[in-house]
């Protein structure tokens, strides 16, 4: 049986290719997904989200001419998080979408408060590219 998928999108006053190119820097993430990571880290290629005293490796689609921003969070425990994000031109901007994946045994709670936390990351990078 396939998980449930929840699509949670917002539209950004920018063009695709604005809101692509500062999304794709995980330096970034700090600063609009504060969810995930209040640091990120590089070692060489590769790249870790820090929050607290949690520390997980992050994967990114290679740069691409499509919006696709999709990343993996691999957990210590070897346990992956796939998370498909799309930017696509929309009226005058662009609508960025996240897909976010129930994960196995989570609460409908639990599913609301994760969709809540992702909209507030969306809005945050939102509000951060329309003033650049």
């Amino acid at each position: 049986m396939a998980s449930e998928s929840k699509h949670i999108s917002i539209h950004i006053a920018r063009s695709p290719a604005e809101v692509y190119e500062y999304a794709k820097n995980p330096a970034h993430l700090p600063e609009w997904a504060p969810g995930l990571c209040s640091a990120v880290e590089r070692e060489g290629d590769r790249w870790f989200a820090v929050s607290g005293d949690s520390r997980v490796e992050l994967t990114f689609a290679a740069d691409n001419p499509f919006g696709v921003l999709d990343h993996d969070v691999h957990l210590p425990t070897g346990e992956v998080f796939r998370n498909p994000v799309r930017v696509v031109p929309h009226d005058e901007g662009s609508e960025l979408t996240f897909t976010l994946r129930r994960q196995p045994d989570m609460s409908d709670a639990d599913f609301a408060r994760d969709s809540a936390l992702v909209l507030a990351d969306l809005e945050a990078l939102k509000r951060i590219v329309e003033s650049r």
